[in-house]
């Protein structure tokens, strides 16, 4: 099976690049399985919803190349797995822009007589946010489960990607960074085990 990790921070040397490194590295050693990384930074995509994308949205219009691109590698994964740093408790604005532009009408999900047609239900999701405020903080405010409401739900569950994993790894995390990268390793060798 084959999982694509869709990450989006500008600093390939931060945490978030390792925790996905980590995480492709368990899905691997498997011995059965293959990743693609898609690294929205490195890559330049262009996260603006432009009035061309918002046609396309409503079916006026063909993908563009950009877009069509990346319907076709999430059309190649038995798995979707987000790895991205939390930025406002929410995605980073490259990623959310990805989501915006990529996840459009007649693709990821359709209308029909006034109902939505959800297209994504074999492509299982794995989230794993990382914050830098402490657990308390994401509790006490409710940030954590806000999060999983828009994102999960808002997004996902729209589509009818079920969501298997969400995570939340924060930097006072006893053990941090190694603890992180520790569980990641066994996330990716867990991403396919729910549908073996």
């Amino acid at each position: 099976m084959h999982a694509l990790i869709v990450t989006s921070h500008p600093n390939q040397d931060a945490h978030s690049h390792r925790v996905a490194d980590q995480l492709a590295q368990g899905i691997i050693s498997t011995g059965h399985h293959t990743v693609e990384k898609a690294d929205l930074a490195t890559e330049g995509f262009d996260p603006r919803f432009t009035l061309d994308d918002h046609r396309r949205f409503n079916g006026k219009g063909a993908a563009t190349p950009d877009v069509l691109a990346e319907q076709q590698r999430l059309d190649r994964a038995d798995a979707l797995v987000l790895v991205y740093p939390i930025y406002w408790w929410s995605f980073p604005a490259q990623l959310k822009g990805w989501i915006d532009r990529v996840f459009i009408q007649g693709w990821a999900f359709s209308e029909e007589d006034g109902r939505v047609i959800k297209r994504l239900g074999h492509l299982p999701v794995h989230l794993v946010a990382i914050g830098a405020a402490d657990t308390r903080t994401f509790m006490r405010r409710g940030y954590f489960a806000s999060m999983r409401n828009q994102i999960e739900n808002g997004i996902f569950d729209y589509c009818g990607a079920p969501v298997v994993t969400s995570e939340l790894l924060l930097i006072g995390d006893e053990g941090y960074p190694e603890s992180h990268y520790q569980l990641a390793q066994q996330l990716g060798q867990r991403v396919f085990a729910h549908q073996e």
